[in-house]
């Protein structure tokens, strides 16, 4: 199991368009993904559309990205760089 923190840099923040990058990333892994924002407990489904926007992640918000399977490092570093790169949308 492996983890990162990140921080949504993007603008609009987490969003329905960058919620589906997110969405579509996770689910090329085997890896098993869950997604919480650091100031909440509640984890949600990293491959799930509508827990991932139950998540609310406006910009500034800190999310845990914690991936569990055979290509959880690949699943890990994927998923970081996405948000990093904001999405792809700024």
């Amino acid at each position: 199991m492996v983890s990162a923190q990140v921080v949504i840099s993007n603008t609009l923040g987490l969003h329905a368009r960058p919620a589906m990058t997110f969405v579509e990333a996770a689910s090329r892994f085997a890896a098993s993904v869950t997604v919480r924002r650091c100031d909440s407990e509640e984890r949600v489904d990293g491959k799930s559309i509508m827990q991932i926007l139950l998540l609310a992640g406006t910009c500034g918000t800190t999310l845990e990205i914690t991936c569990d399977g055979a290509d959880e490092a690949e699943a890990i570093a994927a998923l970081t760089a996405l948000v990093n790169r904001r999405f792809d949308e700024d």
